[in-house]
């Protein structure tokens, strides 16, 4: 493959694709398991997806339906009983009310993030979006041919936004703003007020959001992730973004759904006819039987997460020169290491390679992550403990040198 967008026989690249490059978690990943081919112990604390197995209740609905034939084409916005079951557990959860017709259901979260996108914004209008922030925001926004406008998050504010450079970049040229509450990479809740002036500003400037919630039940120490949904005038402008790899440990079955006005999910049950077709049939009755079943393993799971919370964090704060905020939500700690004078791709780079602990740099999400890494917590306690003991041992290895 040559360079500047142009293939082996010279044919050039839409520069709708150009811009892409790969989510630095499978990079990482990678080299790790580079490591372990030659015979290294890692500490993989740089996927964030669940360590528990998928719930023994969903495994076994999704296996049912596969034994009982549902394995044929479904309505493009999803199986009918499962769009009823988001609507009631959706709506619930957040203290609103959602019909089945305005839930659309995607393979994955990540469709309902894309299609969005590509359904409301032409080229030229300007997005607004978290930094550091998931990657895909920007992948997705350039696919578009939208216009870029990150907002910086702030570590003393709790990494939720910079209103101040929110207040900066929003005008009648924004045409979308995308929140994430609970927050990758830096596990913040956005507190009410700023919800509020983000709505605000929504309205008067004729904006829609799209709320990525995919982490919201995921939250710690009684705190309650709100969503902007809920908010005064924000039902109709608000596409939610949510799913089951995070909270059901589904990763891989790939089970996502959006909640939105329902013209808006019609348009967008056209996109997907005319994309995807639909959503396997018997993932969503995995799906079903996650939201319909027992919750007591999703309260177990996210107490156990709290438990690894507290000893990750209170480890890198006995560390000099490290200082990490505790998280509110999702399952990743973000520390801060400017102390140390190095990048957060420098540090990533050397915590694997020297101290056999897999973490990503703040960059991977975006340039407001320099000086800080994400560091996931979803990994047995031993490994939590061994990886602290490796990353002491390797930062004092600076200090000293």
């Amino acid at each position: 493959m040559m360079g500047d967008g142009v293939n082996e026989v010279g044919n050039r690249f839409a520069e709708r694709v150009t811009h892409l490059a790969p989510e630095g978690a499978y990079e990482v990943l990678a080299k790790a398991q580079a490591l372990e081919a030659e015979g290294r112990d890692v500490v993989h604390l740089e996927i964030g997806q669940p360590d528990v197995p998928t719930f023994d209740n969903v495994a076994g609905a999704g296996i049912r339906a596969i034994e009982e034939g549902r394995t044929r084409y479904n309505p493009p916005k999803g199986v009918d009983a499962l769009r009823e079951a988001v609507a009631e557990d959706a709506g619930r959860r957040r203290g609103i009310e959602v019909k089945a017709s305005e839930v659309v259901v995607v393979p994955g979260a990540k469709p309902m993030l894309f299609f969005p996108t590509m359904t409301l914004v032409e080229p030229g209008d300007e997005v607004i979006y978290p930094d550091p922030g998931f990657p895909t925001y920007a992948a997705m926004i350039g696919v578009a041919g939208g216009v870029p406008k990150p907002v910086r998050l702030r570590e003393e504010t709790g990494f939720a936004f910079d209103l101040d450079a929110f207040d900066e970049a929003v005008s009648d040229r924004t045409r979308l703003i995308i929140l994430n509450s609970p927050g990758n990479p830096t596990g913040g809740v956005l507190p009410e007020d700023v919800l509020m002036h983000v709505a605000e500003a929504a309205q008067r400037h004729d904006a829609w959001v799209l709320s990525d919630e995919i982490y919201m039940r995921l939250t710690y120490d009684g705190a309650e992730a709100v969503s902007i949904a809920t908010l005064d005038g924000m039902r109709e402008r608000t596409i939610i973004c949510d799913g089951f790899s995070k909270t059901y440990a589904m990763t891989g079955w790939r089970l996502g759904y959006g909640v939105m006005p329902e013209d808006l999910a019609e348009r967008m049950g056209l996109l997907l006819t005319h994309s995807i077709g639909c959503t396997a049939t018997f993932t969503q009755y995995a799906g079903l039987e996650a939201l319909t079943g027992p919750q007591e393993q999703v309260d177990e799971v996210v107490a156990e997460y709290q438990r690894r919370r507290d000893v990750l964090v209170e480890g890198l704060n006995g560390m000099e020169g490290v200082h990490c905020q505790v998280p509110q939500g999702a399952f990743y700690a973000f520390p801060n290491i400017t102390a140390f004078g190095r990048s957060s791709a420098w540090m990533a780079d050397y915590l694997l390679e020297e101290a056999g602990v897999a973490v990503l740099p703040g960059t991977a999400f975006g340039a407001g992550g320099e000086g800080y890494l994400r560091v996931c917590f979803a990994n047995s306690m031993e490994r939590i403990g061994v990886a602290l003991e490796r990353i002491d041992a390797a930062v004092t290895a600076l200090h000293v040198a």
